[in-house]
């Protein structure tokens, strides 16, 4: 008999990469598989993730209609290619029937340096789905200063210098 590798990337206990303290495989993952997102902020999340693990076809499929055919895949792809996603928090979801608006912090880090981007985002259903229609970026976007002993934007409870900021 040989042996049995296992299927999933993922441990099934690991946390989800947006952030929710939730497991990725009963989080975003199955959005991420084609679960239809049961709220714009679930969909805002698993875009997230989308862009953390790489998944950059579910990202332009998660675009509305009229963005969607202004983008292209390799776009996606040639703009996060050499970004490192470290954390979200999800600060405000607004639902209003069928549009709906997010405010979001992303953190990530571009050739050694930190970064904030700081998002009110709108999103509509198309065919009974929540679609990204567009956003406004929020005036403390930006590169992070982060003091030697700040604690990590990521909620892990530890210095950022011992979590996020390894390596």
């Amino acid at each position: 008999m040989g042996l049995l590798v296992p299927v999933a990337t993922f441990p099934m206990n690991k946390l989800c990469y947006c952030h929710s303290q939730q497991p990725f495989s009963q989080c975003c993952e199955p959005l991420l598989k084609g679960e239809a997102a049961p709220s714009a902020e679930a969909l805002m999340r698993s875009r997230y993730s989308a862009y953390a693990t790489g998944k950059f076809d579910y990202v332009l499929e998660t675009y509305s209609q009229e963005k969607r055919e202004q983008l292209s895949l390799d776009d996606l792809q040639e703009n996060a290619e050499a970004t490192q996603w470290l954390a979200l928090q999800v600060e405000q979801h607004r639902p209003d029937g069928e549009t709906a608006e997010v405010q979001f912090c992303a953190y990530f880090k571009e050739q050694g340096k930190v970064y904030k981007l700081h998002e009110l985002s709108r999103f509509v259903r198309e065919s009974q789905q929540w679609k990204y229609q567009d956003g406004d970026i929020l005036p403390d976007t930006g590169p992070v200063k982060i003091g030697r002993n700040d604690a990590c934007f990521c909620a892990s409870g530890r210095k950022y210098k011992q979590c996020c900021g390894k390596g």
